[in-house]
């Protein structure tokens, strides 16, 4: 079982930026896909994006294209998301997610906050 360790979650006002980081554990790293979905207070979780484990293959949610930027390092056995021009709207908890998308098997990371005040 592979254990995810995000970090990387705060306030901050809307227009700023933050980076998440997702830290995994285990030697198949590089072979899997990332990915980070966010779930807002009532609100189903949603995905955010993805990256394919050479870095080629990336998906973006629509809201969040143009302002969010996934990648990974896969010396490090870590996930990024740099979040830039943040929104009210993305206040959310984070998660990264080792593997293809729900219902395929995967780890879920704990989760990190992340408030945009307006």
């Amino acid at each position: 079982q592979v254990q995810l360790v995000e970090s990387g979650g705060g306030l901050v006002q809307a227009g700023g930026s933050l980076r998440l980081s997702c830290a995994a554990s285990g030697s198949t790293f590089s072979k899997n896909t990332m990915g980070w979905y966010r779930q807002a207070p009532g609100k189903q979780r949603e995905f955010v994006a993805s990256i394919s484990g050479s870095g080629g293959i990336i998906y973006y949610a629509s809201s969040v294209k143009g302002r969010f930027t996934i990648s990974r390092d896969n010396t490090k056995n870590t996930a990024y998301l740099e979040m830039n021009s943040l929104k009210p709207e993305d206040t959310a908890v984070y998660y990264c997610r080792f593997g293809l998308p729900p219902p395929n098997l995967g780890s879920w990371g704990q989760g990190t906050q992340v408030t945009v005040s307006s």
